[in-house]
């Protein structure tokens, strides 16, 4: 079995767009399940714990992003997700939200990418999401940095979905920087030693226009050995 956490806080659902999130974990799912051959369990981010993955017999973890920003977050109840994480024990993909509460549990900074400058208009439907602030928002390449068997067949400027406007402001501890785009640098982290990834992109909504993201994962599945 695997398991995908859901790391979209309850604040986030009782917004107008909070069905079709949820509408998304089960696609999400599904699609998991059929790459990697076997049963996926949804789990809350704050239920899901070491002890809960061990019981389950968990293979690997994917932790979903989320539209509630950081500072929504109780840290006590991320406790069982961040040990999860530190305990190493698992293969582990972190997509944008679950990229940024891996890259904090490894020791970097998270913070909003930065103030948007009203004479900037290279972000533009981006700014939409967070008034004021810079942002990435939509189908849009990344360059990448150095290679890793995660990103074979990738090319040098895959196209991902993007949708944040925070960003880790430091590569985590034990951890190697891949890829980058210019508003924000730290894009696809992976543990020097362990299968743990995080992007700060989105490639679960893959498409048929842009599948970059659905050959990552695959990747990181055979990559991981889960498949």
């Amino acid at each position: 079995m695997i398991v995908f956490v859901d790391n979209e806080h309850a604040s986030g659902y009782a917004q107008p767009w909070g069905e079709k999130i949820m509408a998304n974990r089960v696609r999400i799912k599904y699609e998991l399940e059929d790459m990697s051959n076997d049963s996926c369990l949804v789990v809350r981010w704050n239920r899901v714990t070491p002890e809960l993955l061990r019981d389950v017999g968990a293979r690997a973890v994917f932790i979903s992003g989320n539209s509630a920003t950081a500072d929504h977050y109780d840290s006590a109840e991320q406790a069982g997700l961040r040990e999860v994480l530190l305990a190493k024990e698992w293969p582990a993909f972190g997509f944008c939200g679950g990229h940024q509460v891996m890259g904090e549990t490894f020791g970097a900074p998270l913070e909003p990418i930065g103030q948007l400058d009203p004479r900037d208009e290279s972000f533009g439907e981006a700014a939409s999401m967070a008034p004021g602030m810079k942002a990435e928002l939509g189908y849009l390449p990344v360059s990448v940095d150095r290679q890793h068997p995660i990103l074979v067949g990738l090319g040098e400027a895959p196209i991902f979905r993007h949708a944040h406007s925070w960003e880790l402001k430091a590569v985590p501890n034990g951890f190697t920087n891949y890829a980058s785009t210019e508003v924000s640098p730290i894009q696809l982290i992976v543990h020097d030693d362990v299968p743990i990834v995080g992007t700060q992109f989105h490639p679960e909504y893959a498409t048929d226009e842009h599948p970059a993201g659905r050959r990552l994962i695959e990747n990181f599945m055979r990559w991981s050995g889960l498949i």
